[in-house]
């Protein structure tokens, strides 16, 4: 324990910031077949289902292994202010569909001046017509273990596979695919919500076999237009949350009805829209999304999603708060030690002439609250020679 103690002044203390950042790839193979039980349909052994059938949360490995990592969960929601709301029928899980979307919708967008929910904008304006309402969305919610503390702007991007007709209990090939991403992001970003920043999903490209892509009357692969792109949903940084229209999944030609926002497909297929695997079979139509929302358990949403999952990507954010201390021995300081075998028969170790000068060497750097309690430690490499001729300046980093 130190007796001599030295105060360290506002000049001798540096506070920084560094961001960090990991490039997160989930191949759609992973949250859509690789483990399964070889059962027909399969039985996905990595995706866990509750009994509440809310929604489903997704591993790296099956999730009984003790080397699962959770990585996302899924889940869907509509909004009270949707024709679907209403439907009659065989409408399952209604009242779990609206709680959902309410329950993110608060934490995500927050209540308006009345106090009333307000609901997920695809532009983020929050105040615009009905028609930027989405109604009828998929969530996807990324664990901490992925997104850390933050999901940076700019770099996510989604590439669902969108075919008319798809049965996932044959694991078709996907001919048809659109990518949506945060373009832009990193400038153009929304501050308008309690969770912190987000940005606007926009669909940005797309493959199709034999035809020339075209989205909303925007051409692919010419330079990104905001202004123009058909905007695909939402995603949170710092909560790490996707918010997906099912607009995505709606031809261009549709009125958006029973929902509000219009389908950014291509106009010359009709039909290019969300197909569930029920029992073997598929449906097609140009409302099947929307029957799914209706018709379909949660849980079948939420399946239907994740087996039209290609790829998604997008880089982390680590934020590295560091304290960085100069720790100055001038000349005539810390020139003797006070280990109690720094000394021999009242000698110092390390004089053989009287007349020589004190030396030390140093070891190791303790830093000590204001009544002297050790606080932190620093090990220097190797001990560095301490005498009146020499000045020291050890920079110590404190990282959190």
């Amino acid at each position: 324990m130190a007796t001599t103690f030295k105060t360290l002044s506002a000049n001798d203390i540096v506070s920084t910031k560094s961001l960090l950042h990991e490039a997160i790839p989930i191949t759609g193979t992973i949250v859509s077949g690789t483990y399964n039980d070889g059962s027909s349909p399969p039985v996905p052994l990595n995706v866990k289902n509750y009994t509440h059938g809310m929604f489903q949360s997704v591993y790296d490995y099956p999730y009984l292994s003790s080397s699962a990592n959770h990585i996302f969960d899924v889940s869907m929601g509509i909004s009270s202010d949707s024709a679907l709301s209403g439907s009659s029928g065989n409408h399952k899980q209604i009242a779990k569909k609206i709680n959902v979307y309410n329950q993110m919708a608060q934490v995500l967008v927050g209540y308006d001046s009345s106090g009333n929910i307000r609901k997920f904008d695809s532009d983020g304006d929050l105040v615009g017509t009905t028609t930027d309402k989405m109604n009828e969305v998929f969530f996807i919610n990324f664990s901490r273990l992925l997104s850390k503390d933050e999901i940076k702007k700019g770099s996510f991007s989604i590439e669902l596979g969108v075919n008319s007709v798809f049965d996932y209990g044959a694991n078709t090939a996907f001919t048809k695919t659109i990518k949506i991403r945060d373009e832009a992001a990193a400038t153009d970003y929304r501050v308008n919500s309690p969770a912190g920043d987000y940005g606007v999903l926009y669909a940005t490209s797309s493959t199709i076999v034999g035809s020339n892509p075209n989205l909303n009357g925007e051409t692919l692969g010419a330079a990104h237009n905001a202004s123009t792109a058909p905007k695909a949903g939402l995603v949170y940084y710092q909560a790490g949350i996707a918010v997906i229209s099912a607009s995505v999944f709606l031809d261009s030609t549709d009125d958006g009805s029973p929902g509000t926002v219009t389908g950014i497909l291509h106009t010359s297929n009709a039909g290019d829209t969300l197909i569930a695997h029920r029992g073997g079979g598929s449906v097609t139509g140009d409302t099947e999304v929307h029957q799914l929302f209706v018709s379909g358990a949660m849980s079948a949403s939420c399946d239907a999603l994740r087996h039209r999952l290609r790829n998604i990507e997008f880089n982390n954010t680590t934020e590295l708060n560091s304290t960085v201390y100069f720790c100055r021995a001038h000349h005539n300081e810390f020139n003797y030690s006070t280990n109690p075998t720094y000394l021999n028969a009242s000698q110092l170790r390390v004089k053989n002439v009287a007349s020589d000068s004190p030396v030390s060497y140093v070891t190791t750097v303790g830093l000590y609250s204001a009544d002297n309690e050790l606080l932190a430690t620093a090990k220097l490499s190797e001990p560095l020679k301490k005498d009146p001729t020499n000045e020291l300046t050890l920079r110590v980093r404190l990282d959190y």
